[in-house]
């Protein structure tokens, strides 16, 4: 006697269902995707055709004015190369810390855990202010030197407390039997615990490399006199204000004196500085799933 097989068919609840859930994805895709489409598109239009509007999803008049005036600034290449390596400095040595850090305070032998935990929970919320924390910076020489962009920011009580909540995960029959082996804590933070922390470090470095790579009001208030350390946003937006008060006119736009406009110029600004983090997600995107699945004695 041979064993039948029986397609069992799906309810039709369930089919409904599974249409209703890849529409609602499908429009939340276009929806997320449809700024970023047409701030690329605008980017490659001339700046005068842009102010007539209705420009969707392809270049009415296409023009490569918008991003020819971006990289012709004056210093932009300096930003560029000191935002490079402000994100980089600063990812490298943030990270290092705040794990290292989050590697002690997860430690349940640690003394004083919960006093410093909830010591670095108040100061997300409550600080000196500008002109104190300034006055700070420049006593301690920061001010008009590259060191202010990573050293004031390399302990964030957020990210820490992420990690420390990651690690505090980990199942401490690991780090015993390393004990056991006679590893000491370095060697089981380096060879043990940090492995295990992929997915946390990959999320904790984007968050870090775009905050560094976005933030320019530090560059204005600590380095606005010393052009060497300007950084690419600090410049971009010099020229967004500037093209914001000189373009566009109506007179202007007559005559052809001007083939930019804000609309344009914020566009190619976008493009060029979303580009490097765009670039640099899908290496780290495979860590933000839930992952990394070791074997390991259980629990």
């Amino acid at each position: 006697m041979h064993d039948k097989e029986y397609k069992v068919s799906k309810p039709i609840s369930d089919k409904i269902f599974a249409v209703v859930v890849f529409l609602f994805l499908t429009s939340f895709v276009i929806i997320t995707l449809y700024p970023v489409l047409n701030t690329i598109v605008l980017s490659f239009n001339d700046g005068i055709d842009a102010v007539r509007g209705n420009i969707y999803l392809w270049p009415r008049k296409f023009s490569l004015k918008n991003y020819k005036t971006v990289l012709a600034m004056q210093n932009i290449w300096t930003g560029a190369k000191i935002t490079v390596g402000r994100t980089v400095l600063a990812t490298l040595t943030s990270l290092f810390a705040n794990a290292l850090l989050a590697f002690v305070v997860s430690r349940k032998r640690f003394l004083f855990k919960s006093g410093l935990s909830l010591f670095w929970v108040i100061t997300m919320y409550v600080n000196g202010g500008m002109i104190p924390i300034f006055l700070l910076y420049k006593n301690l020489g920061l001010t008009g030197t590259f060191h202010v962009y990573w050293i004031p920011g390399m302990i964030s009580a957020f990210n820490m407390l992420v990690m420390r909540t990651y690690m505090e995960g980990i199942p401490e029959s690991l780090e015993e039997s390393a004990q056991l082996d006679g590893a000491g804590y370095f060697t089981i933070f380096k060879d043990i615990i940090s492995p295990l922390c992929k997915p946390v470090y990959a999320t904790i470095a984007l968050f870090i490399a775009v905050w560094q790579w976005n933030s320019w009001f530090d560059a204005m208030l600590y380095n606005r006199m010393k052009t060497k350390y300007t950084t690419l946003q600090y410049e971009l937006m010099k020229l967004l204000s500037s093209v914001m008060q000189q373009s566009g006119s109506a007179e202007n736009a007559k005559n052809g004196a001007a083939t930019i406009t804000p609309v344009t110029i914020r566009a190619a600004a976008t493009v060029v500085t979303m580009l490097p983090i765009v670039c640099l997600y899908p290496f780290l995107q495979r860590y933000f799933v839930t992952g990394l699945t070791i074997g390991g004695v259980k629990e």
